[in-house]
């Protein structure tokens, strides 16, 4: 697709960049706007313009940005922006995208694994950087190739082999003010082609304003583009065919990338959306987490509640074993429906963590409110930026899930694990419960988890299986011990809210008092087997309901083969440390009441009786 398109708009999750007729700037600006929802915290556009590159950012909400770049006219007809997900470098002016250096402007979405040696290597031949970004080293190589004389093309083809890590980038050059150059890797870009005019996003509604045809870019795609053209070629420089689709979802559909429900879609969108969640707080090097304006006075601060509702509250009894084990804080995971009602103890020795996906939930918002009266400072653990509880809050940690359709939730369970993570692991830190070395091994573990719910969600097939053989079933039972028994409870839920059929989560140190009575041949029991320390009690668990003949599905780390020999039917999840085995376990569960729900025909997205938000008590 290379003739007659007149003018071109290309948009990414994150990243705007246009080239055409109009007025660059006012497109940018209203490209970012629609990109608002995400809760960037910065942005920036770059025009170029009269071989000037005219640079525009502003740390904090689009707003400010709007009011800088008013300021002065900004005449050009090319240009790229971006708003801003802290990946390296901690939320500012400095570090917002677009990153200038040699003539080049860029904007880049993901994470470069080895930019502290590409960091090096650039000091050494006289690069001087002004960010803390690792966004600013792939400005830095593909300004050294245009050095070397090589189209903008070519220098990012050259550059990106230096790279190792995941990106969707926009490039542009003073040298050629025609064209901006595009690439991805793990991050979906794709084309769409209008009339006089195309969009390239990450996210196929952005493009049905638009248009319905689309090229969909793979992974190795580097895309040129004019104001006339469209070439794609591998990073190799070989062009490729990418012949444009019609998409037939309705702006509806659209909405689930392709998936059948949005459920689904956000389970998938669970390895994203935990990078998202710890980016621009990892410092990897000190072992430690940065949470800008987190004062939190850990010396007179005698035990810890965390407080919250549902799927939130299964979180808080996880967050209970990671701030006891790594922060060595008495801690309480409390459900807000009952909390303020008994009188809680609660001062300021009390430090409280209320959890809540919407940020509006009643009874949360109302515990939370009662121990701030009594003098306890309080943390939120929210989504939704500027929501009731961030605002009634000292200090929030955004969970950075993006918007959330289906009820049961799901990708901000996770991401609400990994901001608990994070908190106990700060905690622990200042607390001098966890040094250098042990915090450099904790903060790694978290970046390595990402890769692991995608290898999780790559077995979706054989949970799919298992799905088909028991859905028939009236009654499941989920056992789990220690961290993971709030995910036995948390698997239950998924069941019972989507799917209608009756499930209990129990510790299963509990089931000889009482959940065996129920155990039958028709009962399948769901049993979280980690290789941890809980292993060989796990195992006698398997043994007790074999024995009274009941159905064992369980949950296993690769290699194994005790637990593996006496189940039904297994699934194998990666090898994770202790304190992140509950992430990584909560995916097949999912999966598991999805498949269930789907098979049994139930409205999987907006299960009856439910909300997504519980306003009212």
């Amino acid at each position: 697709m290379k003739e007659g398109l007149g003018e071109i708009v290309i948009t990414m999750c994150g990243i705007v960049g246009y080239i055409g007729g109009r007025n660059a700037r006012d497109v940018l600006l209203e490209g970012l706007k629609r990109l608002e929802y995400r809760g960037y915290d910065s942005s920036g556009i770059a025009i170029l313009h009269d071989g000037k590159i005219e640079l525009r950012r502003s740390a904090g909400k689009i707003e400010k940005l709007m009011d800088k770049v008013r300021e002065k006219e900004l005449p050009g007809h090319i240009g790229i922006g971006h708003t801003r997900w802290a990946t390296h470098g901690r939320p500012s002016e400095e570090n917002a995208h677009p990153h200038v250096e040699g003539g080049v402007a860029l904007v880049h979405n993901g994470i470069i694994e080895n930019y502290l040696s590409l960091k090096e290597e650039l000091g050494k031949e006289g690069a001087r950087f002004k960010s803390e970004t690792d966004t600013e080293i792939l400005a830095h190589l593909i300004s050294r190739e245009i050095k070397k004389k090589k189209t903008l093309e070519e220098a990012v083809r050259q550059a990106l082999r230096y790279v190792r890590g995941t990106y969707a980038i926009a490039v542009a050059s003073r040298n050629e003010p025609d064209k901006i150059v595009g690439a991805r890797k793990e991050c979906p870009l794709v084309v769409g082609i209008g009339d006089k005019e195309a969009i390239l996003s990450s996210d196929v509604p952005a493009i049905l304003n638009i248009t319905n045809r689309a090229i969909f870019l793979e992974d190795g795609d580097v895309v040129t583009v004019t104001k006339d053209t469209v070439k794609v070629t591998t990073i190799d420089g070989k062009e490729v065919s990418r012949p444009p689709k019609t998409i037939e979802w309705s702006p509806v559909m659209a909405e689930k990338g392709g998936y059948r429900h949005f459920m689904q879609k956000e389970i998938f969108e669970q390895p994203r959306a935990v990078t998202d969640t710890f980016r621009g707080l990892l410092m990897e090097e000190e072992g430690d987490i940065f949470f800008h304006g987190f004062d939190i006075p850990l010396k007179d601060i005698k035990r810890v509640y965390l407080i919250a509702c549902g799927t939130s509250w299964h979180a808080a009894l996880v967050g209970k074993f990671l701030i006891e084990e790594l922060a060595g804080l008495p801690a309480e995971a409390d459900m807000g429906s009952e909390f303020r009602y008994r009188n809680p103890l609660a001062g300021k020795d009390t430090l409280v963590v209320a959890i809540s996906q919407s940020g509006e939930t009643a009874d949360t918002l109302a515990a939370a409110r009662e121990v701030k009266r009594k003098g306890a400072p309080v943390i939120a653990i929210c989504n939704v930026v500027e929501s009731s509880l961030a605002r009634d809050a000292r200090w929030t940690l955004y969970t950075h899930a993006g918007p959330e359709i289906g009820v049961a939730s799901t990708k901000t369970f996770t991401t609400q694990l990994a901001a608990l993570y994070m908190l106990a692991v700060y905690m622990g830190r200042r607390a001098g419960k966890i040094d250098r070395p042990a915090g450099i091994e904790l903060v790694q573990e978290l970046v390595r988890i990402p890769h692991k719910l995608e290898k999780m969600l790559e077995g979706e097939e054989g949970v799919k299986g298992i799905a088909k053989d028991y859905f028939r079933a009236r009654d499941f039972l989920y056992l789990g011990r220690g961290i993971n028994y709030p995910i036995a409870l948390e698997g239950a839920l998924k069941l019972k809210e989507i799917s209608y059929i009756h499930a209990e989560g129990y510790p299963a140190g509990e089931m000889k008092h009482g959940p065996i009575a129920l155990i039958d041949e028709n009962m399948p029991v769901v049993v979280l087997a980690p290789r941890d320390a809980h292993y060989p009690k796990i195992l006698s668990n398997v043994e007790e309901v074999k024995a009274r003949g009941g159905i064992v599905i369980a949950l296993v780390n690769e290699g194994d083969s005790e637990v593996s020999g006496k189940a039904d039917r297994t699934i194998t999840v990666p090898h994770s440390t202790h304190h992140l085995t509950p992430v990584v376990m909560s995916v097949p569960l999912q999966l598991l009441a999805y498949h269930i729900a789907v098979l049994k025909g139930t409205d999987v997205d907006q299960p009856r009786n439910l909300a997504k938000s519980v306003t009212v008590e």
